[in-house]
């Protein structure tokens, strides 16, 4: 049991830390074509370490972050399968306010890359309403400041 309960500590730590590698990578000004496949590689190892330790609500938060990952390098394909598996897992689990918002602000994102004005237009006016209903200020400002940064739709 104490095994069990050593691997679980590092799961969750990697899992954290690649995270937190992921917000590094995603945040600087000039990645190169090496920080971008790690950032790819980092973020998917993140998902996989939570899936040892986590609940639904961190396995939705992994599915977002892959989305941002690929939305932000321009890969809509990629952006909207993530995205769409955030969605489903937060409404499978019941999984609202804050989440919920970050999943609808997600499909808004990736819609906006795949270059689909009237989908990036719907999923970020559900992701503005969700937003009125999220009990933290901090966490309402964080959802409306992301959706205040949604690129305008490719070709658009």
């Amino acid at each position: 049991m104490n095994h069990a309960s050593a691997d679980d500590e590092l799961e969750l730590r990697w899992g954290k830390e690649l995270f937190n590698r992921v917000w590094t990578l995603l945040e600087m000004e000039r990645r190169s074509s090496d920080d971008d496949a790690e950032m790819i590689h980092a973020v998917h190892a993140s998902c996989c370490h939570w899936r040892h330790v986590g609940q639904p609500v961190h396995f939705a938060r992994g599915e977002w972050q892959c989305s941002r990952v690929y939305s932000t390098l321009g890969r809509s394909e990629p952006a909207l399968f993530h995205a769409k598996r955030c969605l489903t897992l937060c409404t499978d689990n019941g999984i609202g306010d804050f989440d919920l918002a970050f999943a609808y602000e997600a499909l808004a994102r990736a819609y906006a890359v795949a270059g689909d004005r009237d989908e990036a237009a719907r999923w970020e006016a559900l992701a503005r309403s969700a937003a009125v209903d999220i009990g933290d200020d901090d966490d309402r400002e964080l959802v409306l400041s992301d959706l205040s940064t949604l690129p305008e739709p490719a070709g658009g």
